[in-house]
């Protein structure tokens, strides 16, 4: 859906990218504490795993479809919607919006993090509905930027 990708720079400042923000999260750290992830997980584990990943990006789908939605029933078109945001976002990028469309624009940004809570329930329920505890999500998911082993284990579950 163009409309999806077309939002995914306000997703992302939201940290609602379903897993990309579990991902978004590890990747604040510093690299030497990333590299020193390592994770032992089973088969079980990690087919659990995927599992909650592939709920997670439903969630994250219907986020983005309702975010969207958040923004087209404000009157804005997506894509201006987004270069305000983009402005808001950047001190040092003049922003060409007027008065009328900033207020908006932060009307709807308000709605959109009021939403954030229900989403972000959503995913940590996919999570421990699969019987993992979201610290435990978040190890693996850590340990798969940096494991290709454990990379590839989970393409492979993914795949078959």
């Amino acid at each position: 859906m163009i409309k999806s990708k077309k939002i995914a720079g306000l997703l992302f400042a939201f940290a609602l990218l379903g897993t990309a923000s579990v991902f978004a999260q590890t990747q604040q750290l510093p690299q030497q504490q990333q590299q020193a992830v390592e994770v032992d997980v089973s088969d079980e584990e990690l087919s659990k795993f995927a599992d909650a990943y592939q709920r997670i990006r439903m969630v994250n789908q219907e986020a983005q479809k309702a975010m969207a939605k958040k923004v087209e029933d404000s009157g804005f078109d997506i894509q201006r919607f987004n270069e305000i945001h983009q402005a808001a976002l950047d001190p040092n990028t003049e922003s060409d919006a007027t008065e009328e469309e900033k207020k908006k624009h932060k009307e709807v940004v308000a709605e959109i993090e009021s939403m954030q809570g229900e989403f972000q329930k959503e995913m940590e329920n996919a999570i421990s509905e699969q019987g993992l505890e979201v610290a435990r999500y978040e190890k693996i998911a850590m340990a798969l930027q940096t494991d290709t082993e454990l990379q590839q284990r989970l393409q492979q579950l993914m795949q078959g």
